[in-house]
């Protein structure tokens, strides 16, 4: 079962802002062409094997337009459906169906195939332990449906904003002029309920992460060899995270060095958008 992200008034905050950007004025080809009384009938269906993510946003789309649109779903997010199966079936006014369809098809669309592309590299760490997540680069404003998308495909989340954890870098690093450095200035001041992430490019600057105590040691663009010796190092004195150069043909060897966390940008960024379609029955 996923975390709750989506509540009901961020969801339709950002569904009403997309249907005033997609309907602006009027849909003046539906208005002109339909009549205020037109009835009809529609089935989603799936051109293409997916995960299915985002069928209760497709449904919130259309009752945002109007409460009298009937959606009988024959799917939940998460579920793998095959090309060709109907998820849903939509009864109700033609103008309202018709001017809301994009907007909805676009959030499904875009969503279950971030889930899918999850899903593929999570499965692909198979039979090593380590958790696939995802990073902040995100489509601005809608980072909160793409990390939803992350979990319903299988996934564990990083940080949602740079609030939430304190992740030490290079530039940090030179400004600070060590790790130590960084890491006790940045302590007299943190909460307790944060953790400290510090990024490490060579073997030298994990074995100072962990002197400083940090809390997670991401191992960036590290060859397969030195992460095996990271990892034996750290021994559970942090959690530890691998990072760069991670795709569906190199995750494999890199979730066997021992790892516990892979994160990459490729499951949101390089996701493919799912080819659903609304049908007139």
């Amino acid at each position: 079962m996923t975390q709750k992200l989506l509540h009901d008034f961020i969801v339709d905050e950002h569904i009403k802002n997309s249907l005033k950007e997609d309907i602006g004025f009027g849909d003046i080809t539906t208005d002109f062409l339909y009549d205020e009384n037109d009835y009809l009938c529609a089935e989603l269906n799936t051109r293409q094997d997916c995960i299915v993510c985002g069928i209760d946003i497709f449904k919130r789309v259309f009752h945002i337009l109007s409460s009298d649109v009937e959606i009988k779903t024959f799917v939940s997010d998460g579920d793998f459906v095959k090309k060709g199966q109907k998820l849903a079936e939509i009864k109700g006014n033609a103008r309202t169906i018709l001017s809301g369809e994009r907007t909805a098809l676009n959030y499904m669309q875009r969503l279950s195939g971030i889930a899918t592309e999850t899903n593929k590299y999570q499965s692909a760490i198979m039979p090593y332990s380590a958790s696939v997540t995802d990073t902040r680069k995100n489509t601005p404003g809608f980072r909160i449906f793409e990390k939803y998308a992350v979990m319903v495909g299988g996934a564990r989340l990083h940080r949602f904003n740079l609030s939430d954890c304190v992740m030490i870098k290079d530039n940090h690093i030179k400004h600070a002029g060590s790790i130590t450095n960084a890491v006790n200035k940045i302590k007299k001041n943190l909460s307790h309920a944060h953790k400290i992430e510090i990024e490490c490019d060579t073997i030298e600057q994990v074995k100072e992460a962990v002197n400083a105590g940090c809390d997670i040691i991401m191992l960036d663009n590290m060859s397969i060899s030195d992460m095996k010796k990271s990892v034996e190092y750290i021994n559970n004195r942090a959690i530890v995270e691998a990072s760069g150069n991670v795709k569906i043909n190199t995750i494999n060897e890199i979730a066997s060095t021992g790892v516990d966390v892979i994160s990459t940008s490729a499951i949101v960024a390089s996701a493919p958008v799912i080819d659903l379609g609304l049908d007139i029955s």
